[in-house]
């Protein structure tokens, strides 16, 4: 029986220093992996034992491919290939959702799904400066609450904030919030809860990081049927094409002339869905469905270089801020 369990003991530990020491760039032979046995484990065996293990392993499904002639074993292919880790390691780098502290915790077990040459190739990675992340540390909390809430379908309670001049977060009114909660996505870098304040009929989004006394409620959700452009369930890319920034309040249909070189931009924030006409000038003009607000911050974001046309609200909405601008940097003194 001792042997039985040891020989279960042996594989599993040459299996762990394939994933940790091998790879293509370093294979290792069975003498390498009988000193790093001794080495790691405290175990030893023969090269035969190290053969037949090896043999068990890739009869079992493992990747693992001889390097050649004396050359050694390595591990082929792992559950996360380097490049798949680091694009985690990054989007981790680049969140807005996470303290620092959490984001190095985080990085740090990412880096274990690789080897141990992995950590060199990611040694020059940064993320940006503590400004960039999150100041509220209760968001992996939220996160897990509102998921819940969803899953189970019940209604959440929570004090929305916002900064005041402490820089510090403070309740925006005194009374909880109470929404049925749907959908959580990420946008622009922050986490936002896709729902239904309980006392109005439309949809509503609201930023995670900016949630605090977050509570489950034993009250059930309303029926997305009864909130209005949720009729039809939610359509979430579609959704998302049309709420750019997150911004509450009703989508309209909206026209932009632009030149060709800002397609690219626009594809980027509005996706393909959109629809196209080419102008005598080359200009082109846009047809897209928007939040008006959204795109109101939008146009003014490229200037210049795009002209709203309708509605002819958000053409005067345009029209006085550009006004205001001009008023605000011609002004003496």
């Amino acid at each position: 029986m001792y042997g039985t369990e040891r020989k279960k003991a042996l594989i599993i530990k040459i299996l762990n220093i394939l994933k940790d020491y091998s790879d293509e760039e370093h294979p290792l032979t069975q003498q390498r992996i009988l000193k790093l046995l001794e080495e790691v484990y405290d175990t030893t065996c023969d090269r035969r034992s190290v053969g037949a293990n090896i043999a068990d392993l890739i009869e079992m499904g493992y990747d693992i491919v001889s390097a050649g002639s004396n050359k050694g074993y390595f591990l082929a292919s792992r559950e996360f290939e380097s490049a798949e880790i680091r694009m985690l390691i990054d989007s981790v780098l680049f969140s807005r959702n996470v303290t620092k502290k959490q984001a190095k915790d985080l990085i740090a077990k990412l880096k274990k799904l690789g080897n141990r040459y992995f950590d060199a190739k990611v040694s020059h990675i940064s993320g940006l400066s503590e400004k960039q992340y999150a100041s509220n540390r209760q968001i992996i909390y939220n996160l897990d609450l509102l998921n819940e809430a969803i899953e189970q379908k019940k209604k959440v309670s929570f004090v929305y904030n916002r900064y005041g001049t402490d820089l510090k977060l403070h309740p925006r009114k005194e009374e909880p919030f109470v929404m049925n909660p749907y959908h959580i996505v990420a946008c622009n870098g922050r986490y936002y809860l896709i729902g239904n304040v309980d006392k109005y009929d439309n949809v509503a989004h609201y930023r995670i990081d900016r949630m605090t006394e977050v509570a489950l409620l034993s009250e059930a959700v309303k029926p997305m049927k009864q909130v209005r452009g949720l009729e039809n369930g939610l359509d979430l890319p579609k959704h998302m094409a049309e709420h750019i920034y997150m911004f509450n309040g009703e989508s309209v249909s909206v026209s932009f002339k632009i030149s060709p070189e800002l397609l690219d931009d626009v594809v980027d924030w509005f996706g393909r869905d959109i629809t196209l006409t080419s102008r005598e000038n080359g200009e082109l003009t846009v047809y897209v469905k928007c939040n008006e607000r959204a795109f109101f911050y939008w146009a003014l974001q490229y200037g210049e270089y795009v002209e709203a046309v309708s509605p002819a609200s958000l053409r005067e909405s345009l029209i006085t801020a550009s006004e205001r601008l001009y008023r605000k940097y011609h002004s003496k003194g």
